[in-house]
């Protein structure tokens, strides 16, 4: 494996723009920048190591002071008017596409990602901001039929009041703002604890876009901070909404904790997404997609393609075909070189990958390609006869590797791809569009594609996953209205009614 890598870094933020670090350096947000109990933090590049940035840290008590400033800015922000609430995301989205060019570069090194990652995580952001001024254009509610006539029955959607909003590193804008901007849009209040090793994407980023579009204080809170300052978010008693991107462990957890408190909590969590090929596939370009599956922003995503299910017959050849893509992807720092394949996010999840290759191949895997890395660069790697049991079968790699299973048939196919205890995404390569549905319609998961790779998100689908990939709940379309509101009964009699007590 070749790393390439170029010199020449320029400070992306030295303007006196609004991204202007003298503005947030070494400070957490509650509508103005201000300092800590925390601390600092210091925010590194994952390529390099070099410090990009100092953010401010929250503890427990700077969480509970900014949920309590929430919940006070909460109520005037609901009686707004709708199309004011909507104008503020929609210059916010403004303001990104107008800074999307620098903020892209900082993406890159703040979290390492490519070119590609990077487009995609902008164009989404972009439009979750757009379809949540949209969502204000739908019915509020509906009008029931009363028991008496003449009498008045309203259903209508309230906000919740407080959003407690937990987010992670691998797509730090795009992931916060599915929930920050439907939750503004529909009168809430949000409390933001973005992932410390992408503060300023997934944080600075988005208090500074919504404060120059106009958003009052006190209506977002930006409050990086670790494990205490989660805890203290979803256990504080103003979010009644806790939404959490995240691990499957840290999820279970998070549901735990917010149960107690009966809050109702939305857990995106972890998956293990089938990508079947049957024998009639175009095998060209089921590998180029499985390819992208499994290797796009390092393996690092949820939807990632966790297995490729190939039958038999054509197993053989899928392997080889993507064994060479696998060998030809470069691998190097994205922002100085463009580099197809960057760096891990932290040595700790390199020695993670490295170790389910490892003992995958004491168990009987075989290495077609990879299984090295040179620090933080993990080489694309395909493992085949992956079996049963093994950790490449079982688990979330997180990691640039293609595990292959090999299946008889097509039941054998849909075995494979429900026996798992994850249910976020999945896929099907077939020319035949009845083979096709016929699978996607057994297969156990939030969302299934046909003829396309197991990564897909967008703001206008519902978002989420069966399982352990998450509690049922949906980001995105008209399921925002379920997640970022609650039902309130409203009934009206002309006149008032007296009772024999």
């Amino acid at each position: 494996m070749t790393i390439t890598t170029r010199s020449g870094v320029t400070d992306l933020f030295e303007d006196d723009g609004i991204f202007a670090p003298s503005i947030w350096t070494g400070r957490i947000f509650d509508g103005q920048w201000v300092s800590p109990r925390g601390g600092e933090l210091e925010v590194t590049e994952t390529a390099t190591g070099a410090l990009l940035a100092t953010v401010g840290l929250a503890n427990a008590e700077d969480v509970l002071a900014a949920t309590r400033r929430a919940a006070q800015a909460q109520p005037a922000w609901a009686d707004t008017p709708v199309e004011e609430r909507a104008a503020v995301l929609r210059r916010a989205a403004g303001l990104l596409e107008q800074h999307r060019a620098k903020l892209s570069d900082w993406d890159m090194r703040e979290k390492g990602g490519t070119s590609a990652n990077v487009g995609f995580e902008f164009q989404a952001g972009i439009a979750e901001l757009h379809h949540a001024a949209a969502i204000l254009t739908e019915p509020a509610g509906q009008v029931l039929s009363p028991a008496a006539r003449g009498e008045l029955w309203l259903a209508r959607r309230v906000p919740v009041g407080v959003v407690g909003v937990i987010t992670p590193w691998n797509m730090p804008l795009v992931l916060a703002l599915r929930s920050v901007a439907p939750a503004l849009a529909l009168g809430n209040a949000v409390v933001l604890k973005p992932d410390l090793q992408t503060p300023v994407l997934g944080g600075v980023v988005i208090a500074q876009v919504l404060a120059e579009a106009g958003l009052p204080e006190g209506l977002l809170h930006v409050l990086p901070g670790g494990a205490d300052a989660g805890e203290a978010l979803v256990t504080a008693p103003e979010p009644r909404l806790i939404t959490f991107t995240g691990s499957t462990a840290v999820g279970r957890h998070v549901g735990e904790l917010a149960s107690r408190h009966l809050k109702k909590v939305s857990l995106e969590l972890g998956g293990k997404s089938p990508f079947i090929v049957l024998d009639d596939a175009d095998l060209d370009a089921a590998s180029s997609a499985g390819a992208f599956g499994s290797f796009f922003h390092q393996g690092q995503i949820c939807m990632g393609s966790g297995r490729h299910i190939v039958q038999r017959s054509i197993a053989d050849d899928y392997i080889e075909i993507l064994t060479a893509r696998a060998k030809r992807l470069e691998v190097g720092d994205p922002f100085r070189t463009g580099a197809p394949i960057g760096p891990v996010i932290n040595s700790k999840q390199v020695d993670r990958v490295q170790s389910i290759v490892t003992d995958s191949v004491s168990a009987g895997a075989r290495l077609a390609t990879g299984g090295t890395h040179d620090g933080l660069f993990y080489a694309p790697t395909v493992l085949v006869d992956v079996q049963p049991g093994t950790r490449a079968y079982e688990e979330e790699i997180f990691g640039p590797v293609a595990p292959v299973v090999i299946a008889e048939d097509d039941e054998d196919a849909i075995r494979i791809a429900n026996d798992t205890q994850y249910g976020l995404s999945g896929s099907v390569y077939t020319s035949s569009f009845e083979r096709g549905w016929a699978i996607a319609n057994r297969i156990r998961s939030g969302m299934i594609h046909i003829n396309d790779q197991t990564i897909a998100d967008f703001a206008t689908i519902p978002m989420g996953g069966m399982g352990a990939s998450g509690n049922g709940s949906r980001f995105g379309s008209t399921t925002n209205w379920d997640e970022f509101t609650e039902w309130q009964w409203i009934t009206y009699r002309p006149t008032q009614t007296a009772y024999p007590f």
